[in-house]
């Protein structure tokens, strides 16, 4: 069982994880035009909070995620009506690729930090769009390690302008960046640490 797998069950308990959602959600409306009838995505999508804050917003969302803990979770929230919008895809999309009808969009929060090879990925992100189609990324700026607990083999944030020139390389463009969020974390010492949080978006 992964690490996911064991949280998903207390996962939509955590406060901040529900105003992180609302703020991302509400940022990524502000900045590109969604339209009714939009198909879209959600990477690493865990138990689908960002999509159903959204899910008035398209037409049909596939929620994709490689713990299937996470995804039962979000079938578990689903009412009739969200049945038949929704649908969920147990899949590493790091590990392998993924080829289905293009989607108009694609949104992830809080994911790019755990993939090694983001280059590779944003690759895959724009195969899976359609001409024209949106990309939006939520995740930390660059930090000092803190954010994680223990050893573990992750991103320590970004510099988003990086990411930018990455993003452009790999054929995106109209790239906008705003600050969203700011996650606060009790430290050890007692003190509040304070954790950025950018939104990206760009389209194909």
């Amino acid at each position: 069982m992964s690490e996911f797998d064991e949280k998903a069950r207390e996962w939509d308990k955590n406060r901040m994880h529900l105003d992180r959602t609302i703020a991302i959600a509400a940022h990524l409306q502000n900045m590109v035009d969604l339209k009714p009838g939009m198909k879209a995505l959600e990477f690493g999508a865990g138990t689908g909070l960002l999509s159903f804050y959204l899910k008035d917003m398209f037409s049909a969302i596939t929620l994709m995620d490689s713990s299937q803990e996470m995804l039962n979770m979000a079938e578990q929230k689903m009412d009739e009506a969200d049945r038949s919008k929704f649908r969920t895809i147990y899949f590493d999309l790091e590990k392998e690729n993924f080829t289905v009808e293009p989607f108009d969009i694609l949104y992830s929060q809080m994911v790019l930090h755990h993939i090694r090879d983001t280059e590779a990925i944003f690759g895959k992100f724009y195969n899976l769009l359609s001409p024209g189609g949106i990309l939006a990324i939520a995740d930390l700026y660059q930090e000092d390690g803190s954010f994680h607990d223990g050893d573990v083999n992750v991103h320590h944030g970004f510099d988003p302008e990086n990411l930018k020139d990455m993003i452009v390389k790999t054929g995106f463009s109209e790239v906008k960046i705003s600050s969203c969020f700011v996650i606060r974390k009790l430290t050890s010492e007692g003190s509040t640490a304070e954790y950025p949080v950018f939104l990206l978006t760009a389209r194909k």
